[in-house]
């Protein structure tokens, strides 16, 4: 009988390079120590500056539906208003559901509850990326992965206000380190690793279908690990363990529905929702206008954009050292299956990172040949940059070991080169501030480079930072004192965001008329090429990222007549 996949990552990782296991630069508490570390950083920074982000052109309709999730509840199942409240009951309503739930009790305003949550849903993401980072390649590849997660924009930058996709980035990549941790002990999963699944599976899928992808995903490892075992072993051992299998993670799906149909009722209304939902969200063809996304600098339709749409971005999108360390994870992979051959060894180590890699490859392999809608860059796909930072922490790790053969200076050198990038992403993330998530890296130009190429402020989240200038403007027009008449905004973008955050001294008078013809102030984010010639004035403030301007502040007011 084959025994299971062996747990201990140090060994596998040396025995795949045909290495001797090097000595540590470090010992394993002190990485541990520099991961949580980190962890409570980020908590403390999110905490500090959760407040400097806008509310995403999302978040209102979100609110909406959690409010009328728990009306369904609190009515006894009679208010079913949730679920012909516009697309939203294709969604899981895990986040806004506990929103819901908090915002009676929680000292902070409602959307500043909403942010603060979604920080901490980011942060518990990064932990999950650095426990499957630990879990595949030790403790030093553990703190990398978390590292580059948290220095990368497009990570970082939604955690405040990306209120869908953040929570189920997050829910994937637990429920991708409990899958990877039952592959480890085919054929015989421990009980508390098969539920742990379930429940993180569940509660992924309590906020978007696509978590279904980790069951796909499971399923593929467990037939390689059946090809492996049955070529080794024969048929009948091989019926046995498939057995085992099916019973021990049997367990898993009753946890992950139940949580499902708590978090998600209209998934249980009919068996085949999950499906429709699915569909739904393959082809987003329902809407009463054509969706189009910026790509290469021409506006595409989004439910026909190119194969290429997806890796361009991610290619771009993602920090440069994760591409780097995705090449060596490549070639690393290629010179094992080369020494395998050679040494006719078994293949079964690669099982470790089956579950990793499918969730890197399939994803992008999938939406190549099936071609689903999409928009917003990687937006609907930020679940995919986890596992592929954990890939490319991995392969670091790999390099160091590698290093630490070959003498001090070699070490010094891979130290220096990840230290001077971590330098290098946290200086421009604090420049980007708090417009992380627009970052794009060197191979498009950053920012600047990728202006009227690819998509920037989609959220509007700029809009606030916009108010909040223009409000210390007028202060200081009125020499530090609060304005004594009205003055009348309009907004082209997300007006909500400004509507949450203006002072008395300014009124929103969108669509109001006649008043928003002759408003003294016009604010648009730049996304949309329409907005910023909409209506005239004089720019009097810009916000800026990477000096593209994502906000602009119009003043519109007749100079006063003189004496």
């Amino acid at each position: 009988m084959s025994q299971p996949f062996p747990i201990d990552p140090q060994a596998s990782l040396a025995s795949g390079f045909g290495l001797s296991r090097a000595r540590p630069w470090a010992s394993v508490e002190i990485w541990d120590d520099l991961s949580r570390l980190l962890l409570f950083c980020l908590l403390v920074i999110a905490v500090l500056t959760f407040r400097d982000y806008g509310i995403s052109i999302d978040e209102e309709v979100q609110h909406i539906y959690g409010k009328k999730l728990l009306a369904y509840y609190t009515s006894g199942f009679v208010d079913l208003s949730a679920f012909s409240f516009k697309d939203l009951y294709l969604y899981g309503g895990l986040f806004d559901l506990l929103v819901a739930l908090l915002t009676p009790i929680s000292p902070l305003a409602e959307y500043d509850t909403r942010h603060l949550l979604c920080a901490l849903c980011g942060v518990v993401g990064i932990a999950g990326t650095w426990r499957l980072g630990r879990l595949l390649g030790g403790p030093r590849a553990g703190f990398l992965a978390a590292a580059l997660l948290a220095l990368s924009g497009v990570y970082y930058g939604a955690m405040f206000n990306n209120t869908k996709d953040v929570p189920f980035a997050a829910g994937m990549v637990w429920t991708l380190y409990f899958a990877t941790r039952m592959v480890l002990q085919f054929p015989n999963p421990r009980p508390s690793a098969v539920l742990k699944f379930g429940l993180t599976l569940g509660l992924s899928l309590g906020i978007r279908v696509g978590a279904v992808l980790a069951g796909v995903y499971v399923v593929l490892a467990a037939l390689l690990f059946l090809a492996f075992m049955l070529r080794s072993d024969g048929w009948r051992a091989t019926g046995v363990a498939f057995g085992r299998m099916v019973v021990a993670m049997l367990p898993a799906v009753p946890v992950a529905y139940g949580l499902m149909a708590a978090l998600w009722p209209w998934a249980v209304f009919d068996v085949l929702n999950p499906i429709r939902a699915l569909q739904a969200f393959s082809h987003i063809d329902y809407l009463p206008y054509q969706l189009e996304t910026l790509f290469n600098g021409r506006l595409v339709s989004a439910i026909d954009a190119p194969a290429l749409y997806l890796p361009v971005y991610l290619a771009i999108k993602v920090p440069e050292a994760v591409l780097l360390g995705l090449i060596l994870a490549v070639v690393f992979a290629l010179a094992w299956a080369h020494h395998t051959v050679r040494q006719r060894r078994s293949w079964r180590p690669a099982l470790r990172y089956s579950i990793v890699t499918l969730a890197v490859a399939f994803p992008i392999a999938s939406f190549m040949l099936l071609r689903p809608t999409v928009y917003n860059g990687i937006r609907h796909f930020l679940f995919v940059v986890p596992p592929m930072v954990v890939l490319a922490a991995v392969a670091f790790h790999r390099l160091w070991t590698l290093a630490e053969t070959r003498g001090h200076h070699a070490v010094r050198a891979v130290v220096l080169g990840l230290t001077v990038s971590g330098v290098v992403y946290g200086w421009q993330l604090g420049c980007l501030h708090p417009n992380e998530y627009v970052y794009y890296n060197a191979f498009v130009g950053g920012a600047k480079g990728a202006k009227g190429r690819f998509e920037l402020d989609y959220w509007g989240n700029s809009i606030l930072e916009a108010v909040k200038q223009l409000e210390s403007l007028l202060m200081l027009e009125n020499d530090g004192k609060t304005p004594e008449r009205t003055y009348t905004v309009v907004v082209c973008g997300n007006a909500l965001a400004a509507r949450y955050e203006l002072p008395p001294y300014l009124k929103l008078v969108n669509g109001v008329e006649p008043l928003w013809r002759n408003a003294d102030f016009f604010i648009t984010f730049t996304q949309d090429r329409i907005c910023p010639n909409l209506m005239d004035g004089r720019p009097i403030i810009e916000i800026l990222a990477d000096e593209v301007p994502l906000a602009i502040v119009k003043d519109r007011r007749q100079p006063e007549p003189r004496g």
